[in-house]
């Protein structure tokens, strides 16, 4: 047992180096942003046009992210045990001073982010609460009949901590009889230890009436919810948490040059993540009853998460429609990267949720952004929603059967007005322009039918080709710099890009990029392209910030699996360095009863579920940590769970790769 602790120690020092959680790159809370630029009387211009566009009178969604306010902190700024920065809101304060919108930022995402700045609990109806504001994602505690549920626990167990501490001073201290997840993304499960004691967690082996009776704390989740959760950050998460930082803005200050909010929040805090594996699995649209409870459940599959329900609680005529309804226009494709998700689907369900529960609803809420209150305002505003992911699934395919392009048809794609206009709809999240792509990737692929693009050259051998048939690179940066003049932001970029791919010391060019990029930031909607934008001109002028590159994978261990293990090290598997060191063992998981037989065969792993075989090398006999662990250096075994060539289980691992997220993005 104590070598078991031992090995579980190293082996999560090892998952943190190695991976990387998609939502908690380890960077600091925001670099300078002192050689930013002002706008352009261009930008300037272009961001006065919004006020046309949209109603700019109608408050109605701040009216919505105020309404039911308990209290709000006077200047909400949380620290980590160790004083670091994890949260902090207080830096948007200012905003709601500010008589005149600066130039350097979208008014509409202004808007969005002064509401998102309004931090606090809020009473959702006589028996539901929400802190919102303390994380990216909201908090909810729903009373029972002698306590409460949480619903969705935030990102980090700072934050949590804090949104408990702020319930408890109006509630008294709270009587937990079961955490709901309602879906399988880091922001809404991560803060758990800030909300429950893993020691209180009921039995998974009992039936969920027992759980509750027990006295420990209950935790449901939709059925894949485990699956999902652990593997989303595993086989590309070097990857996703790299982008991320660009998503999210987590390089930049929150300032009228910085970031501003991402649509379904201010960012993401930075602090301790955590995850408490389910004991209840919602697999259908089941009611149980919690304490005197009774919930409704429905689940969402493939919507905005693979694994994602709602839930109806009859006694309050509330919806909880978890990241399906979240005020904005969401995702279809996550711009850290992520698999595309299905608008058709997502639709359906949103309708479906109206069908089933929309006649007997008084407030609809989620784990993003504020509640919506009146039965014809949330008839609208789930109907709206949905329509909206229908308008861009049928809309794109409407286009590609005409024989548009991806790029033709992000170009082209427009709402209807009255679509448009809609405040909760706004592009501040996910924008028309990759959604519209997201649903071409779905059903068409990359391939644009194009041969020329069927094998392209690489982007810095494209560039340095481009370069050579422009000729005098001082006349290419001349007449772009006349576009920055004349606001071709967009082109400028684009042109300034393959300068900087062809020679990444050109610093004119670097100079001239970084500031069309700026100007495209101060112009968007959407949060997470203005971040996009921004954090590119930060690196092209200052050069990439390292980071340690790794995430917090501890308390992750427990959701990966054998099979999920064995995928990873055959991605980390350099494949073509391996030709010729051909080896088999025999993998048998004594705490799992798995068996194996793994081989690597011209530098290709090949893993055979439920077998072994004669004919390898060795056998190795352990647990699953144990194995774990030799992934990642650590080799702890004793001489009896080898049998055959103890070399070989060393060789199985000799050419694993361990990824760094210091890799360039805006430069080769």
């Amino acid at each position: 047992m104590k070598r078991s602790k031992i090995f579980s120690k190293k082996l999560f020092k090892a998952l943190s180096i190695s991976l990387s959680l998609v939502l908690t790159p380890s960077v600091t809370l925001g670099i300078s942003t002192a050689s930013a630029k002002d706008a352009t009387q261009i930008t300037a211009q272009a961001n006065s046009k919004w006020y046309d566009i949209l109603n700019f009178d109608d408050e109605s969604e701040k009216e919505n992210a105020l309404r039911g306010l308990i209290e709000a902190p006077e200047s909400l700024i949380i620290f980590d045990e160790n004083g670091n920065l994890v949260w902090n809101v207080a830096q948007r304060d200012y905003m709601k001073s500010v008589q005149k919108i600066p130039d350097t930022v979208n008014p509409s995402l202004w808007r969005n982010t002064l509401n998102n700045s309004y931090a606090g609990l809020f009473e959702v109806c006589d028996g539901i609460y929400q802190v919102r504001g303390y994380d990216m994602a909201n908090i909810t505690f729903i009373r029972t009949d002698h306590g409460w549920i949480v619903f969705d626990v935030l990102m980090c167990k700072e934050t949590a901590r804090e949104a408990m501490k702020l319930m408890e001073k109006h509630f008294g201290k709270l009587d937990i009889k079961a955490v709901l997840y309602s879906h399988s993304h880091i922001d809404h499960y991560g803060g758990i230890e800030g909300v429950i004691d893993k020691a209180n967690v009921a039995d998974k082996n009992l039936p969920l009436a027992e759980q509750i009776s027990s006295g420990k704390v209950a935790i449901i989740a939709p059925e894949g919810f485990l699956e999902h959760a652990a593997s989303e950050n595993i086989y590309v998460g070097v990857a996703m948490g790299r982008r991320a930082q660009y998503q999210y803005g987590t390089l930049l200050e929150g300032n009228d040059n910085g970031s501003m909010s991402i649509g379904i929040g201010l960012g993401q805090a930075q602090g301790s993540i955590s995850l408490i594996a389910p004991t209840y699995d919602v697999k259908t649209n089941e009611t149980i009853n919690i304490d005197g409870l009774e919930i409704q459940f429905q689940l969402t599959p493939n919507t905005e998460a693979p694994a994602e329900m709602n839930a109806y609680f009859p006694k309050y005529h509330a919806l909880w429609l978890a990241e399906n309804c979240t005020g904005t226009m969401h995702n279809l494709y996550t711009l850290r990267g992520a698999e595309v998700r299905d608008a058709a689907a997502w639709s359906s369900y949103i309708l479906q949720a109206k069908q089933l529960f929309g006649n007997d609803l008084d407030v609809v809420f989620q784990s993003h952004n504020w509640p919506h209150w009146g039965k014809e305002n949330i008839q609208r505003y789930m109907e709206d929603t949905a329509a909206v992911y229908k308008f861009i699934h049928d809309q794109t395919l409407h286009y590609v059967n005409q024989g548009y392009t991806s790029t033709e048809i992000a170009n082209m794609i427009k709402l209807p007005d009255a679509l448009n206009k809609i405040w909760y709809m706004r592009q501040y999240y996910g924008t028309l322009s990759h959604n519209s792509k997201a649903v071409y990737q779905k059903y068409i692929g990359w391939y644009d039918a194009n041969p020329v693009n069927l094998n392209l050259l690489p982007p810095a051998e494209s560039a340095k080709k481009l370069v050579e048939y422009l000729g005098d690179t001082d006349k290419v940066l001349a007449k772009a710099r006349k576009d920055f003049e004349n606001g071709e932001y967009q082109w400028v970029a684009q042109i300034t890009k393959e300068l900087i791919f062809a020679d990444p010391k050109n610093t004119a060019a670097r100079e001239l990029c970084a500031d069309a990029l700026e100007q495209l930031a101060y112009q968007a909607e959407s949060g997470t392209w203005r971040n996009c934008y921004l954090v590119g001109a930060l690196e092209l002028r200052g050069g990439m910030h390292n980071t340690a590159g790794g995430g917090n994978l501890q308390s992750m261990a427990s959701g990966l699996t054998m099979d999920m293990a064995l995928d990873y090290l055959a991605i980390s598997n350099d494949a073509l360095e391996a030709q010729g060191d051909d080896v088999a063992i025999n993998l048998n998981v004594t705490d799992t009863g798995e068996k194996f037989f793994v081989e690597r065969k011209h530098g290709v792993f090949l893993v055979y579920k439920n077998e072994n075989r004669p004919t390898a090398d060795a056998t190795l006999t352990c647990k699953k940590l144990d194995f774990f662990a030799l992934m990642f250096g650590q080799n702890n075994l004793t001489p009896n769970q080898i049998r055959g060539d103890n070399s070989a289980v060393q060789k199985i691992f000799a050419h694993c790769k361990k990824f760094s997220m210091n890799f360039n993005i805006v430069e080769p």
